[in-house]
């Protein structure tokens, strides 16, 4: 558990060090940008490897029922849609100022309804948590928020991206022996 609750700490220190200390990021130049990338990267292989360590036995409050994956299905491709229109610059992110971070604060209250044990809590609760942490520091550091500019066929390449990247997620659940739609 002690690998998975470092992982969680060290992306949410990789992320929020620009917020945080923005002087010493851009004392770093170009060099903070490689740093940054091998923390976050660093924090998933953590995160992965201590998540599956962590034994949920003895802290479980409820697990997967049908009703919860279900919930969970739809919200996952909400998620997926939501990051694909952020890149893609369609209608729905130019209505929301931060439609990645929308994205997995999305993405962990999915994971949280159907995974109710304490490495859960950590790993999910945690990076929501961060999400949240993440949008308030923006928000109070620019306050003024310029929507972007559309993008010729934004919502097909949005919806495009989302079917294509929900089957590599279905794909990649299933190949680490998750079933992840029931």
């Amino acid at each position: 558990m002690t690998l998975l609750i470092l992982g969680v700490a060290l992306w949410w220190a990789a992320h929020l060090f620009k917020r945080v200390a923005p002087g010493a990021r851009a004392g770093l130049g170009d060099a903070g940008k490689g740093l940054v990338a091998v923390a976050v990267l660093a924090s998933v292989v953590m995160m992965y490897f201590g998540y599956g360590a962590a034994r949920p036995e003895a802290d479980v409050w409820w697990g997967r029922n049908p009703a919860l994956v279900g919930i969970n299905n739809l919200l996952m491709l909400l998620a997926v849609y939501l990051y694909a229109a952020s890149g893609a610059k369609s209608a729905l992110a130019r209505k929301i100022r931060h439609p990645q971070l929308t994205a997995v604060k999305t993405w962990a209250v999915a994971h949280l309804l159907v995974n109710g044990d304490l490495p859960s809590f950590i790993l999910f609760g945690g990076l929501l948590a961060w999400a949240v942490v993440s949008v308030i520091l923006i928000n109070r550091a620019q306050r003024d928020w310029t929507p972007p500019v559309a993008k010729p066929g934004a919502e097909v390449k949005a919806i495009v991206a989302t079917v294509v990247v929900t089957v590599g997620i279905m794909l990649i659940h299933n190949w680490l022996g998750i079933q992840p739609w029931g």
